[in-house]
This record gives structure tokens, sequence and C-alpha cells, in this order.
């Protein structure tokens, strides 16, 4: 009789991840954003990215997003400053069109997905809280968690709110372990001061990664037209 195969043994998708986290490299996504009142559903932002690697993790971004009413926002950043451009950076001095603020490499909005599965740490985490069935893991993750596992999370406007917040997730690896869908949902609530009207509305982001490992070059502004 012949002999039967071995079973290939699961990807280990952190380790699957770390092999990718080269730099100058990267990965690309897209992503629909969705916000609620629990009564009414409707798109808010629609997003495309370019996320670049450094030996440890995230190291740059570019990304450009168009609201539902067409404004578009970009925001790009290099390890070392933020710029803003669009709605994000509104009664700019005549000639400029970019803001520039020391620091950064949170999620730009409170639109953009929550949770970044490019980070080892978040990636780690989302894969414990989840359960497994093939390649989707679903579960849930709250803010508190976010802020000890994500710099993602834990440099953004949303770091602040309510700790028990809980993020709904479902994550799905493609056959070389790595993610290429991640759908997220939560309620805001405890909200900081200035985004009152998120109190209590639900955001649902709908991420596609593609490109995983490839070369990504992402370039500030051009400083004649940058203000500080």
């Amino acid at each position: 009789m012949g002999t039967t195969p071995a079973q290939a043994a699961p990807t280990d998708p952190v380790r699957a991840l770390k092999s990718k986290l080269i730099p100058g490299h990267g990965v690309r996504y897209t992503e629909i954003a969705d916000w609620s009142d629990g009564t009414e559903t409707s798109q808010a932002y629609d997003t495309k990215g370019v996320l670049q690697f450094g030996k440890t993790g995230l190291a740059a971004y570019d990304i450009a997003s168009t609201a539902y009413d067409d404004e578009k926002d970009r925001v790009i950043y290099n390890g070392k400053a933020t710029y803003y451009s669009g709605g994000l950076a509104e009664d700019l001095p005549k000639g400029k069109t970019w803001l520039k603020v020391p620091g950064g490499g949170g999620m730009p909005s409170e639109y953009d997905q929550v949770l970044n599965p490019t980070e080892p740490t978040t990636l780690s985490a989302l894969l414990k809280k989840g359960s497994r069935s093939g390649n989707t893991f679903t579960g849930t993750i709250t803010f508190k968690d976010l802020r000890k596992a994500s710099a993602w999370f834990s440099r953004s406007d949303l770091r602040s709110w309510a700790s028990d917040t809980e993020v709904s997730y479902k994550l799905t690896l493609n056959s070389a372990g790595l993610v290429s869908k991640l759908w997220s949902s939560y309620t805001a609530k405890g909200v900081s001061k200035g985004f009152e009207e998120f109190e209590d509305s639900t955001v649902i982001v709908d991420t596609r990664y593609t490109g995983w490992g490839a070369k990504v070059s992402v370039k500030t502004p051009n400083p004649k037209t940058v203000t500080e």
C-alpha cells in the first residue's frame, strides 16, 4: 500500500507577518467605513492606503479617503511627522495644502480600521481572543486591551474613550497565513471632548489587504506646500 502524505502544519500567522516586515516593503489595502445610529446605516468613507514596514512593524503610511459628501482627505506619516490635507486640515495659509504635525503613527480618523493586523502584538491578540473556523477568526477585543497591544490605536483619538468598549471582528487569512480580510464594528461610548456626535453611534469597517511584501514607497509632500 502507498503511504499517505503527511498533512502540512498550519502556518503561524504571526510568524508569517514578521517574515514580511522588511524595510521598504509593505501592504496595500482598501476599505469601506459605514456609520449607524442603530436604525439607519450609511456609508461614511471609501479609503485606499499603503502601509510601509520597518524591521518591527509599521514605519510609514499614505492613506487617501473619500467621504460620503465627496470630500477628500489624505494623511501621510513618515515615521517622524504626520501630514494632513483636505478636510482634516482646514483654514491653511494661502498656497499651502498640507499641515505638518510632529509625531503620529496612529489611526488617522475615527472612520479608519481600528484594528491594525500589521502589528505583531495586535495580530497575536486578535488570534488569541478569536474563535477559529478554517481560516477565519471571530471575536471581540476591548479598547483597554487595544491600548496595550496596539500603537496604531494607542496613538489615536479613540485611546481615551471608554475602556470597556468592545470591538467585534472577523479576520480571514489567506493560504500563506497573512490577513486578507478584516471586518470590525464598535459602538462609541465615553467619547472625548470634541467627539460628542459619535456617542452611541456604531462604526463598521470592512478592509481588504493585498500585495503583502511588495516594494512600496511613502513620499512626503513638497515642502513648499506644507505649513506647520
